[in-house]
């Protein structure tokens, strides 16, 4: 886990600890987008009433914009998101992925 990574969990073990997730994982989940081709999000998240998939990122690539585009078209029944620390003082962008 990288330094934002862990920031990150930090972040939803916070929320866990408040009730507002149920658990969450790092990197344990994997899908499939294609022949040969996996994606592994950074975060797994449980809540009572969905599953969320979590991608941190410092920065986007293009590869990673495509695989996890990709993987919300192929795995619609997930909440998917990518998050974003901007600084101390604004914190988490987080946004949907559409």
């Amino acid at each position: 886990m990288n330094k934002t990574e862990a920031r990150y969990a930090n972040l939803l073990e916070s929320r866990r600890v408040a009730g507002e997730i149920l658990s969450y994982h790092f990197e344990e989940i994997k899908f499939k987008i294609g022949e040969r081709c996996w994606y592994t999000p950074d975060f797994f998240v449980v809540k009572q009433n969905c599953l969320e998939v979590h991608e941190v990122k410092g920065f986007m690539r293009d590869d990673a914009r495509v695989k996890i585009k990709s993987a919300r078209y192929r795995y619609p029944f997930f909440n998917w998101f990518l998050c974003y620390y901007k600084n101390k003082k604004i914190g988490w962008n987080i946004e949907e992925v559409k």
